[in-house]
């Protein structure tokens, strides 16, 4: 257990979370650009109604997780060269872009492509140990 928490202890908590926060941004982007391209653009508002309509709009939100979750190991591999990625990171860097999502609730954006919910975790997690898969050691 001592070995557990001395590991846990030197991870990279401030790139994990500067990474989570970068890829929630990316997302909040997307939200805002689709949100807003809904509004002004008939033909997006008929690509966006098509797509939920259908019973892919149950799919969407999922996918965008994993998505999430690998753009988080991909942008952690390119920045974090030096650091020796294992489970414990992998798990770490679950928890951190799912804390993203918890603090993107509380932002008043509609909430198109991730929300907090049980699927999003399951997909943020599928995500990042697919991508990571090299690392489960």
């Amino acid at each position: 257990m001592n070995n557990f928490l001395r590991r846990l202890k030197l991870l990279p908590w401030r790139e994990m979370l500067q990474i989570a926060a970068l890829v929630n941004s990316i997302v909040i982007g997307l939200e805002l650009f689709l949100a807003w391209g809904f509004t002004q653009s008939r033909a997006i508002r008929n690509i966006l109604m098509l797509l939920y309509g259908s019973s892919l709009g149950i799919l969407i939100p999922l996918a965008v997780a994993v998505g999430m979750g690998a753009l988080a190991v991909y942008f952690l591999e390119y920045w974090q060269q030096q650091f020796l990625l294992n489970r414990i990171s992998l798990w770490v860097l679950v928890l951190c872009v799912f804390l993203g999502l918890v603090l993107k609730s509380f932002l008043p954006i509609p909430a198109s492509l991730a929300s907090l919910s049980e699927a999003a975790l399951i997909g943020i997690t599928v995500g990042v140990f697919w991508k990571g898969r090299p690392y489960w050691r």
